[in-house]
């Protein structure tokens, strides 16, 4: 008796889907296994910075370079103070604070006036840079070093931008306006431009989760874990991303992104290139690959740095919501970002970014997520056709579910005998707790908002999904 032609198909498909999506996700981990093996190799073989804020004051505060910090906010009402005083606190020799509200739409450039008794003040812009309207300038009249610009909601790309114009420093410090800069984070930051020959053109640092910590008066008083799991999730994430990725990827000198949320930045080089792209939404990523293809393109040196020390305290979308837009926004932006710049793709005019780092962007966020989320269908789907046996279904789920939990203890073993940052025992048994759980229904809920923002990309979507804010301590 001949068989059904469309059940043969059909199994067909389905046992080709399966192992393609296990090639992509085995792929993909491999890449996290590699980083993770490298960053404790560099770990273990470099030497630390200076391990007091003291020390590194002692031995740079006559010669760092003058810095300005450009804060972006936009609805910031809730954090705002806390975050400007901390940047106004931070230890350096020689600082300015230059807040650009991107025509808020809440309380936030009211409070700044009233804390920081900003008058209007007519301050030249240098590089016109922005294509939204400077509203007016402030300065404080309580702190000489800080500026407040008021201009036309353009989002985060377009105010920076607008920040570039009125700084004058040779340095420039990229940071969030809901973002804490822990005291010695400038001067941390500033030390690799001292030592260099020229060709350094921007320093980035770890970003961690404020969400649980005591913050009172614009400074971190006490590390914490958060309450709620959705940000608690979210600090086993920021720790795979920055102690294992990022400082392996610096290792071989391929860094291809510095966060939005903290960055320290040659101020020449910015200008150079016309700063961020406006019309972009993972504007960070752009920002990085944009300077890699012109710095290659002129044949000039340069490089980039990654300082784990360097820590900057963000606050993390604490609902499900919140998640959806930032997730989505992000996914959405590196495919903006890959496509803009594809043809360095696999292309060895571009070295190292070029030849590993672009695709390892098309494993990452093309291939990636709908593979992996594909996977929990057709892996079971598979196995009841009889086309696969139950040991590949358990084999894809060993994959997914315990490799990423392996994965994230690895870091979390990195953290604590390198940095220790988690200060007792039992916050790090939360987190160690968080690391196993996530995998079983939180990596999957990022993966369709993954997919969300594939869709938005497909279909053109600009508009900006804001993150919801509770403000710190929350």
């Amino acid at each position: 008796m001949m068989s059904d032609p469309w059940a043969i198909t059909l199994s067909s498909v389905v046992l080709w889907l399966a192992w393609g999506c296990f090639l992509i996700v085995a792929l993909r981990n491999l890449v996290s296994v590699v980083q993770l093996i490298v960053a404790a190799y560099v770990f273990k073989t470099r030497v630390p910075p200076a391990a007091r804020s003291i020390d590194l004051w002692a031995r740079y505060s006559d010669v760092a370079p003058p810095i300005s910090v450009l804060a972006p906010a936009y609805n910031e009402e809730l954090s705002i103070i806390e975050s400007v005083r901390a940047l106004l606190g931070l230890e350096y020799p020689e600082h300015e604070v230059i807040v650009i509200n991107d025509g808020s739409t809440d309380a936030t450039l009211d409070i700044l006036i009233r804390a920081f008794a900003m008058k209007p003040a007519n301050l030249p812009q240098v590089a016109e840079l922005q294509v939204t309207k400077i509203v007016g300038t402030y300065r404080s009249t309580t702190h000489p070093n800080l500026i407040v610009i008021d201009k036309e909601n353009g989002r985060k790309a377009d105010a920076v931008n607008a920040g570039l114009g009125f700084a004058r420093t040779p340095l420039v410090c990229i940071i969030d306006a809901d973002s804490i800069i822990e005291p010695d984070g400038l001067l941390r930051s500033a030390e690799p431009f001292l030592s260099d020959d020229g060709s350094l053109v921007a320093v980035g640092g770890a970003i961690r989760i404020a969400n649980g910590c005591d913050v009172k008066g614009g400074s971190l008083r006490k590390i914490g874990v958060p309450k709620a799991w959705i940000p608690r999730f979210q600090v086993v994430e920021y720790l795979r991303a920055f102690l294992t990725a990022r400082v392996a990827n610096a290792h071989f000198d391929a860094l291809t992104l510095i966060s939005g949320a903290f960055g320290l930045f040659r101020r020449d080089v910015l200008v150079e290139i016309g700063g961020y792209h406006h019309d972009t939404i993972g504007e960070d990523l752009e920002l990085m690959i944009h300077l890699h293809r012109y710095l290659r393109d002129k044949q000039v040196p340069y490089s980039f740095d990654f300082v784990p020390e360097i820590v900057c305290w963000t606050e993390a979308p604490a609902t499900l919501g919140g998640l959806r837009n930032q997730r989505a926004r992000w996914q959405q932006g590196a495919l903006e970002t890959l496509n803009r710049h594809r043809s360095m793709l696999f292309n060895p005019r571009y070295g190292r970014i070029g030849i590993l780092m672009m695709p390892q962007i098309v494993l990452e966020d093309v291939l990636g997520p709908p593979a992996e989320l594909i996977g929990y269908i057709v892996f079971p789907a598979a196995y009841l056709l009889g086309v696969l046996s139950g040991e590949a279904a358990l084999a894809y789920l060993f994959l997914t579910f315990v490799f990423g939990t392996g994965l994230s203890v690895g870091t979390l073993a990195l953290e604590e005998t390198q940095l220790r940052r988690t200060p007792n025992a039992r916050d790090l048994a939360r987190i160690a707790v968080a690391a196993v759980v996530e995998n079983f229904g939180y990596r999957q809920v990022n993966l369709v908002f993954r997919l969300i923002g594939i869709k938005r990309y497909f279909r053109g979507e600009k508009g900006w999904s804001a993150v919801p804010r509770v403000g710190f301590n929350g």
